[in-house]
């Protein structure tokens, strides 16, 4: 949430500095009874997504796309990237298979997290409500992609998979 802090500078002129919300993200509610994406903890860098219906995750490798009722506008120059919550992969082997989740700044439509149970034996019921997945923006850069005869050398070179040793 974005909040300030009126403070004092040597001349007594009021500063307003942000305390959160460095980036503004417009969110529209698909299902106003659901929390907008919230920090669990001051300094977190990923903000909760909850589940918009209830789902059940087949053992095995069952996977649904969950619904979180929510729309977002990311601005230009930044992406969100929806990630794992580390208990739910940790206590019921959930986690979010495309991860991390790429939301581009156009996309308009209900930000939906694709969750995949790899438990061998036991099924996942994700109930309305619970929270699923975190939702990080950062700013990105918009690369220039320019064709050349030949690469510039590195110390790494062509080493690839495996490369660097176990």
């Amino acid at each position: 949430m974005m909040g300030s802090v009126v403070g004092v500078d040597a001349d007594d002129v009021r500063i307003d500095q942000a305390v959160r919300g460095d980036v503004k993200v417009e969110v529209l509610q698909l299902d106003p009874d659901l929390p907008l994406p919230a920090y669990a903890r001051p300094g977190d860098a990923g903000a909760d997504l909850v589940a918009r219906a209830d789902v059940t995750l087949a053992p095995g490798g069952g996977r649904a796309l969950v619904a979180t009722g929510l729309a977002l506008a990311i601005p230009e120059g930044y992406a969100g990237f929806v990630q794992p919550r580390s208990g739910l992969a940790l206590r019921h082997g959930v986690t979010v298979l495309n991860a991390p989740g790429l939301i581009d700044a156009g996309y308009r439509d209900e930000l939906k997290v694709l969750l995949v149970n790899t438990d061998p034996d036991a099924a996942y019921e994700v109930r309305r409500g619970d929270r699923i997945a975190q939702l990080i923006i950062k700013a990105v850069a918009e690369a220039a992609f320019v064709p050349v005869s030949e690469l510039p050398p590195s110390e790494r070179g062509l080493g690839g998979f495996g490369h660097s040793g176990r």
